[in-house]
Parts: structure tokens; sequence; C-alpha cells
């Protein structure tokens, strides 16, 4: 399989491609899904997550399927809970107020508490013909979440703040290894806030507790953060499979300067898929010329696809990249 070779670094066809959130409100499948049912119900009920999973992947044939979840559904491993209003990002209830909070918090069992996302991977095996992602959401990115003010609370109880970034990650190394228990042949973790922090603590609360995520997983693994390219070296420095990139930088140029062995992923602008099928074409063209003969490269958007994009702007992209060869 195409991407799974790829990020071995050994792919002699196309490139692959699969899109960040390419389950999700561009697709009219998944519109007329939410009218009838809560986001908190799609990622619980097994049946509902896996039917999902799969619409892109019948609709456009992507070379890769990721299991449909959200990053903070760990947090329901400590007992606590999720909730998705309607105009807002998802909320963790209650928050963390005080350092006793963090030390308070107790990891319940895995399979437990977030059963019903093996369950959701053990549905999609035998529908699938394409590898399956899991995943889960760097403990920087989590903690912001479980939190009101993560860099107030760093400035103010770094020991604290070090504490729960510990308990996330040996969750999320406990989660992921049910995942690939279950059936992912690939994981990706993103720590997408990881771009608030400065260098400094970037290596002391980003990085630190990505490398004991990528030592613990026994398949692929892919790094993704805002502001990537900028932190290219830093993340390779772990050696992770591949780093997916954001449009800030020119992925052929970082590319050359990666160690051998890590794959790259990204970087087309998600925006450009909302705009103009003729700039857009080009833009996938430049993209894909400029990555000739790297066969450690899986296209991908710089970030998440938007909801606002046309699925005819999609399905382009499909066509332009089934189109292209990696090699020759």
């Amino acid at each position: 399989m195409i991407f799974l070779d790829a990020l071995k670094g050994k792919n002699q066809g196309r490139p692959p491609l699969w899109l960040m959130r390419q389950a999700g409100r561009y697709m009219p499948e998944y519109r007329a899904l939410r009218e009838r049912v809560s986001l908190w119900e799609l990622f619980h009920n097994s049946e509902l997550a896996a039917e999902v999973t799969l619409l892109p992947i019948k609709r456009f044939g992507f070379d890769a399927a990721i299991v449909f979840s959200d990053i903070l559904v760990i947090a329901e491993a400590f007992g606590l809970t999720l909730s998705f209003p309607e105009g807002k990002g998802p909320q963790v209830h209650p928050r963390l107020e005080t350092a006793r909070d963090i030390e308070n918090l107790q990891q319940r069992p895995i399979v437990e508490t977030l059963g019903f996302v093996k369950r959701t991977i053990e549905l999609l095996k035998p529908a699938l013909n394409v590898p399956l992602i899991g995943f889960c959401g760097g403990p920087f990115t989590v903690a912001s979440y479980m939190m009101r003010d993560a860099k107030k609370w760093l400035c103010s109880d770094p020991t604290s703040f070090h504490l729960l970034l510990d308990k996330l990650t040996q969750a999320s190394i406990e989660y992921l290894s049910m995942q690939v228990a279950a059936g992912a042949q690939a994981i990706q973790v993103f720590d997408s806030w990881a771009n608030l922090l400065d260098s400094q603590e970037f290596e002391e609360l980003s990085l630190r507790y990505l490398q004991r995520i990528v030592d613990a997983i026994d398949v692929p693994v892919i790094l993704f953060c805002r502001g990537s390219s900028l932190r290219a070296h830093k993340l390779a420095s772990i050696r992770p499979a591949a780093i997916s990139f954001d449009w800030e930088g020119d992925l052929s140029a970082i590319s050359h300067t990666l160690p051998q062995g890590i794959a790259v992923q990204g970087n087309l602008d998600p925006n450009l898929l909302r705009g103009d099928p003729e700039i857009l074409r080009e833009s996938v063209k430049r993209l894909l010329g400029s990555m000739r003969n790297h066969p450690g490269y899986i296209c991908n958007l710089g970030h998440g696809i938007l909801p606002d994009t046309p699925v005819e702007n999609v399905q382009l992209l499909v066509e332009e990249v089934q189109m292209n060869r990696i090699l020759g």
C-alpha cells in the first residue's frame, strides 16, 4: 500500500493522499448525518464513527483512512467529561483549577473508558482496503484544553504542569497501543498548540513527551503541530516515521535538510481548496513537481480541511494527485 510504503521511504508510484479532517462538514453526507445525531454521539457510537470514517474513502478513494474521533476523548480516561457546543470548540469539564486537581487525577482503565474507539477500529478493519490511521493529541495540546490558561499555569507552577503532562503521556501511550492492537497501522499525534511555546518550552513541554510516545509505539508515528516548518529539525531529532508540515515553508527545501528515513507529509494550504479550481490545480501541480523523486512523500494539507470547502475541489485534488507519479 503506497501510504505505508511512503512512510518507509519506499514508494515507487504516485504519492499517497489523505486529508486531515477528511471526514467532516464539507461533505453533504456528513452534514446530513449531523442533522440527526450530536457530535458527542458520533464519537461514542462505534457503528456511526465507523460509518463516518468510511464516507471520504468511498467518495474520493483516499489512500488512508483516519479513525473518526477527537483528541480530547483521552480526558474521559480521567473521569472528566466532554461537550461540543455548537459554534464553539470542544470543552472539558470540570476545568483544572489547582495543583491539587492535577494530583487527584486518577487514570481509569483505557479499554473500559475508551473501548468505543477500539470497537470502531474493529468494525473498520474488514471494511477498508486502505491503511487505517489511529491518533491522539499531543500531551501539551490536550493539557491546554483541560486548564483555563496553560501559559499562565506554566509560569506559575511548572511542577504540576509537568505532572499533568506525565499523566497524559502515559495514558496516551496506553490509548495508542490499544488502537494498534485493534488494527491501526499508523499513528498521527496532533500537538496542534505547541506553536504557542518558545524554543526552550517546546523542548521541555512538547518534544520531551512526544519522544516517549514515539519510542513506545510499534507502528509508524507521524508528528503534526502548527509551526512545524519552523521546528523541523527538533521534530526530526526524536526520529518519528514522518513529520506533517504546515504551508509556511518550502516542503522540498525542508525535506532535503531532514535526516534520511524521515518521511514528509503536507503541505498544501487548505484555503486553496476553497478558491478558484484553476489556481488550486496549478498549486497542486507545483507542489507535486517539487516533491518528484521523493519516495517518502505523502500529499496532505498543512492543516485540516475547512468546512466550506467545495467537494468538487476535493475531487480535483484527488484527480491531480492520482495522475502524477512520484518518480521519473
